[in-house]
């Protein structure tokens, strides 16, 4: 199936399914199928934009399936800056191959010409991707309005690629190395194609997601465990840290990655298919990065918006703390835990920890200086963990937003 044709199938069954793309079979090939993916992705990152400016070429709503091939061919055009004879032709007659919308392909022609004309001048004034209205809520008292459109703005651009070295005397042509030590690429390249991959010299992980792992500081000859670690970045870092890793996740699939990951890199860990409520045993240090909601991802899945609505954050944020509770009993006195999700809410990071601390009277933070592992000093949280936004770095592509915070048991 060819690329357009896939990136329809993908958006219906986000926007009318509510299925995470992640769930979905992409309905094509190689270079087809990737391509797709990019059409999807693009197209939800771009949604009330693109649609607020094909409101006006019609009387009235259309279905969804033509909706979406409106959408398809205003992105190609607006965003990606395809030609205009050729996108429109071929949404036509994608449109004419499709019984429930052959009757509309004139409109879709009509719409698209007018897009193509008109569409430049609007698209250069149109407001980023809002917010969910759940999540905005959720945010605004603690960031404002302000800082509500500086992750909007983060959010309507394609992220770049961050990848974790092994070594830290590997370098790339095309890439920057981050303050934090990540190196990030200045394109969007095939990462199994670079050099280095095949010998497991780096590994895909976004700057951000990088840094939990460093909070448990020198961990060489230590007992690690890694709570919930497919797919496997953090246990790497952990591992060409020196340390002895465990690594424990529920997903027989998942943890499958996690091997191949460490079979690539040349790194070792003992891998652990378990509930973690299962698990027992006794740690020098434990790393759990919880559940979520994964809102502080949006940038990477603009899906995200359109599939949640808010419901799973209380049953999350109960996980959260049973999880964090029984990660602590696995911790040796004087032990260090690092609790860390890529969420943006406060009840799934700032809030767990001080609750954390009044449960747990011989539990201590370990408050954290962001300089010292090359970060700004605005990500400091108030009761001593790191709050990490999407809109952070805007002059180097951003981040994924994320919370962290270092625990002592004494």
């Amino acid at each position: 199936m060819k690329a357009r044709q896939a990136a329809l199938i993908l958006l219906d069954a986000v926007l009318r399914e509510r299925r995470m793309l992640a769930q979905v079979e992409v309905p094509a090939e190689g270079a087809e199928a990737a391509r797709a993916s990019r059409l999807a992705t693009t197209v939800l990152r771009n949604i009330g934009a693109v649609d607020a400016i094909l409101r006006p070429f019609s009387q009235r709503k259309p279905q969804i399936e033509v909706q979406n091939l409106l959408r398809l061919g205003a992105v190609e055009l607006l965003v990606n800056g395809e030609d205009a004879h050729g996108v429109t032709n071929d949404i036509v007659g994608i449109a004419k191959s499709e019984p429930r919308s052959r009757k509309a392909s004139g409109m879709v022609n009509a719409i698209l010409r007018k897009v193509a004309l008109e569409g430049p001048e609007k698209w250069a004034k149109a407001p980023p991707q809002r917010l969910p209205p759940w999540l905005d809520k959720a945010l605004r008292k603690r960031i404002g309005a302000e800082g509500i459109r500086a992750i909007e703005v983060a959010q309507a651009k394609a992220p770049p690629i961050d990848l974790t070295l092994r070594d830290t005397d590997f370098t790339l042509a095309d890439a920057d190395l981050l303050p934090t030590g990540s190196l990030r690429l200045h394109n969007q390249p095939q990462v199994s194609a670079l050099p280095g991959f095949t010998q497991g010299a780096f590994w895909v992980q976004d700057a951000a997601a990088a840094l939990p792992a460093r909070l448990l500081g020198d961990v060489k000859g230590k007992r690690v465990l890694d709570i919930c670690a497919a797919p496997g970045g953090k246990t790497m870092q952990l591992a060409a840290a020196g340390a002895d890793v465990t690594a424990l996740d529920i997903s027989g699939p998942r943890m499958a990655r996690v091997a191949e990951n460490l079979t690539r890199t040349g790194l070792k860990a003992t891998l652990i298919t378990e509930d973690a409520f299962q698990h027992t045993g006794t740690y020098d240090a434990v790393l759990l990065d919880a559940p979520c909601t994964a809102t502080g991802t949006i940038r990477r899945h603009p899906d995200l918006p359109f599939v949640k609505s808010g419901e799973e954050v209380e049953p999350l944020t109960k996980l959260q703390m049973q999880l964090l509770d029984h990660a602590l009993s696995l911790l040796n006195p004087g032990g260090m835990l690092v609790y860390c999700t890529c969420s943006l809410l406060a009840v799934e990071g700032e809030f767990q920890i001080t609750a954390a601390l009044k449960r747990h009277k011989n539990l201590q933070i370990v408050p954290i200086d962001p300089t010292t592992l090359g970060g700004d000093p605005d990500w400091a949280s108030p009761e001593g963990g790191l709050r990490l936004l999407p809109s952070h770095w805007p002059d180097k592509g951003g981040m994924d937003g994320f919370y962290m915070a270092a625990l002592r048991l004494s």
